[in-house]
């Protein structure tokens, strides 16, 4: 399998221009040491992802697996602005998120293994990854159905006067979906704290989203008076100053918030999915990894800056491949859940003194934080 490569390619250096470009970091707010942090994070969600990928076709993990590789910046970006009391849902495509959100690599991957060390004690799978400690409310397979589980999520929060906002990721397809207008409908009229993110990597699984809608994906929300912003989700730092500012706003009252992610997938919809497949050409995908590659993006900003050589960066990267190895090695040793796991997190009673147990045992929900 090909690897996405850290070292900057070797280019020939044209005139140099009179004007002086701006600087990224310094346009966006960001200091190098929160621009090298996000670098980190991005690497170690790439090598984490092609592990997952080789696993799966090995027969390690099973069932569905939908992979983020080329989408790591609407990760990083949008999660990373967020504070440890917010809530952040997701659809299928969730195992860099829930690690962005806290949950670490090695439950991730233990729990696409199907083990009982997993962030949903092997129950869940790759699409149905959880934690209440960390406020990553799933991973949810059914299209546009976690959008009103973020509502509502946000409905508590201003019920209970709460300071924490929710943010909700979909997929293209979802927009379409009627609990989508549903719910950004109910969220408009409470002026609830949420925030909408669509990850419009410009296909619904295997249909161009022009296909679908008459209407650009930024002007989905207009109908519910929600403001929509679109964003480069390639660019993990214009996407972190974004979301940096917008949660702020949500946080002093602005209101629900709609968000346009612009990304691209170099994989396909899900491992069963050719990278290219009937729908796109494979100079689409080779383009898009050329010119897209949010990693190189970076790479190549941080360089230009003198905030990063090639030395330092194969130190990140080779840190990113043992934190996707450990995850591996951690899956591989978990035990596999045994039979009372089906009794487990099903249900939860109130005794007689008002004490909450979970299946008759005075205990939280299983690793991450229940199923």
């Amino acid at each position: 399998m090909a690897e996405t490569k850290t070292k900057a390619p070797s280019t020939s250096k044209g005139k140099k221009s009179g004007a002086k470009k701006a600087d990224p970091l310094e346009t966006h707010g960001i200091s190098e040491e929160l621009a090298l942090d996000l670098m980190r994070d991005m690497l170690l969600y790439r090598r984490f992802e092609e592990k997952a990928e080789e696993a799966y076709a090995i027969g390690k993990i099973g069932g569905f697996c939908h992979l983020h590789i080329g989408q790591e910046a609407a990760a990083a970006g949008s999660i990373k602005p967020l504070r440890a009391d917010d809530y952040v849902t997701s659809a299928y495509r969730e195992h860099t998120q829930a690690i962005a959100k806290g949950i670490s690599p090695k439950a991730v991957m233990a729990e696409l293994y199907g083990r009982a060390d997993g962030a949903s004690g092997g129950k869940g799978g790759s699409m149905h990854l959880f934690s209440a400690e960390c406020r990553f409310m799933g991973g949810h397979g059914i299209v546009g159905g976690q959008v009103p589980l973020a509502t509502g999520i946000a409905w508590k929060i201003r019920y209970r006067g709460e300071d924490a906002l929710s943010l909700v990721f979909m997929g293209d397809a979802a927009v379409n979906q009627g609990a989508f207008h549903e719910s950004l409908n109910m969220a408009a009229i409470w002026k609830l704290p949420v925030i909408y993110v669509v990850e419009n990597n410009a296909y619904g699984m295997g249909t161009a989203f022009s296909r679908v809608s008459t209407t650009e994906m930024v002007e989905k929300s207009s109908a519910h008076g929600i403001p929509g912003h679109s964003v480069d989700g390639q660019d993990v730092l214009e996407t972190y100053a974004f979301f940096r500012d917008l949660a702020e706003e949500v946080r002093n009252g602005a209101g629900p918030q709609y968000v346009d992610l612009r990304t691209y997938r170099f994989r396909g919809h899900s491992m069963s999915d050719p990278v290219s497949g009937t729908y796109r050409s494979t100079d689409e995908v080779e383009n898009a990894k050329h010119e897209q590659d949010p990693i190189a993006l970076l790479r190549d900003t941080l360089m230009m800056a003198g905030a990063l050589d090639e030395s330092t960066l194969e130190e990140m990267d080779e840190e990113a491949r043992e934190a996707a190895t450990e995850a591996v090695d951690f899956a591989e040793a978990s035990p596999q859940p045994g039979p009372d796991a089906l009794y487990r997190n099903v249900w939860a009673e109130i005794n007689e003194h008002g004490r909450l147990f979970f299946d008759g045992r005075p205990e939280a929900p299983g690793p991450g934080g229940g199923a």
